[in-house]
């Protein structure tokens, strides 16, 4: 039996693994500036084997494949595999532009589990924000595809100012797709996101995203109850890392129909989550900008090395509350939350340890008669997994 202190040993758990930068999309919110050629020395099939023996030989229990488009590498099963055969689960996230039937089966019968479609909203929204007329479509054929090829079928959106106001409309037509977990994640201004600031939420607006997704929710847990369906069938809407914090909805929005509330409990990176980029490159988290989270490529030391010494892999392990500021600072929430998501705060601010987007923050300052307006100061330089900074301003309400 597992003690206490084992269950608690730092370990990726969860990988998120970019096979490659290669993608048949260019989209306009893209972290990674991820295009059909990509900008980096990509790793060999080899070397893709070789990090997942490291990975099962580390106790990952799932790993996600990312791309660019993970499917446009030739050995993409042959790595499904090599991770399945050992034990892990291994999911894929894609855009879904060219996921066929065909390639599902295949992905399938080499050891895939499940996808995750990127869907942003109906296709007035989603193609403007993926920078492809049809982006919709096939996005949405690629989540039939997947259903149909056995696969469980998920669906991710990003939200910012373009699709808060079509929430409903998406929640609609994931239904329709026969979706069972929906995953909105807040848009950070990183990578191409960062060119466009003007898509980014204020921060006065987590209100009224977290508001819409409870409702949804909760409108979704009646839905089921009337048609007689258990809890585990409802639409599970899951709030992604950066969407909270510490509001009305915070275990809604963050458990599974009919199991243990949870509640945030700190960014994870580097605990129990690591993200691997395609050259090799080890980070805490794949979402966290690389220049200031770089742990170490894995072709130059192994990757257990580098998830035990590595400070930029270390930080949620070591920090404490002294590097918290503004807020976040003297919140009553401050030991557990530790300032929310770590990359959101840090390409959003220019460092970490105050989050802007955070329920409880706007909700206390409405109280008091203010708000927070971001404020655009720096932009990014274009490279992948860059970032600019804001500066936050309070004003009236």
């Amino acid at each position: 039996m597992l003690t206490p202190a084992d269950r608690d040993r730092p370990r990726p758990v969860y990988a998120v693994w970019e096979v490659t930068r290669r993608c048949n999309h260019a989209c306009a919110h893209c972290g990674s500036r991820a295009g059909p050629t990509p900008e980096v020395a990509e790793l060999t099939t080899d070397e893709l084997l070789d990090i997942a023996d490291q990975l099962v030989a580390m106790e990952a229990r799932e790993v996600t494949l990312i791309g660019g488009e993970a499917y446009l590498r030739d050995d993409l099963e042959a790595v499904i595999a090599r991770l399945a055969s050992q034990g892990p689960r291994v999911t894929m996230q894609t855009g879904g532009r060219g996921l066929t039937l065909a390639l599902c089966d295949r992905l399938k019968a080499a050891g895939l589990s499940a996808v995750g479609v990127s869907i942003d909203g109906p296709a007035r929204v989603h193609d403007v924000l993926r920078a492809s007329p049809g982006s919709h479509l096939a996005g949405m054929r690629a989540l039939a595809a997947a259903r149909a090829a056995g696969l469980v079928t998920t669906a991710n959106s990003q939200v910012n100012r373009l699709t808060l106001p079509v929430l409903r409309e998406t929640r609609d037509l994931l239904v329709d797709a026969g979706v069972r977990i929906w995953r909105p994640q807040l848009t950070v201004p990183m990578g191409r996101a960062a060119d466009r600031p003007e898509w980014i939420l204020q921060p006065w607006e987590i209100l009224a995203v977290i508001d819409t997704l409870a409702e949804l929710q909760l409108d979704a847990a009646r839905t089921g109850a009337e048609q007689g369906l258990p809890p585990e069938r409802f639409l599970d809407i899951l709030a992604g890392n950066n969407i909270g914090y510490f509001g009305p909805h915070e275990t809604l929005l963050r458990s599974h129909p009919g199991q243990r509330a949870v509640h945030w409990t700190g960014c994870q990176a580097g605990r129990y989550t690591m993200g691997i980029e395609a050259d090799g490159t080890i980070k805490a988290c794949p979402s966290l900008p690389t220049a200031p989270y770089d742990g170490g490529k894995v072709t130059d030391a192994p990757l257990a090395e580098i998830w035990e010494h590595a400070d930029a892999l270390r930080f949620t392990r070591d920090r404490t509350t002294d590097e918290l500021w503004g807020f976040c600072a003297g919140c009553d929430y401050a030991e557990t939350c530790l300032a929310g998501c770590s990359f959101t705060a840090h390409c959003t601010l220019g460092r970490r340890g105050n989050q802007p987007f955070c329920y409880h923050r706007a909700e206390t300052l409405k109280g008091r008669g203010q708000r927070e307006r971001l404020v655009h100061r720096d932009a990014a330089g274009g490279d992948a997994y860059d970032f600019g900074r804001f500066e936050l301003v309070t004003e009236p309400w």
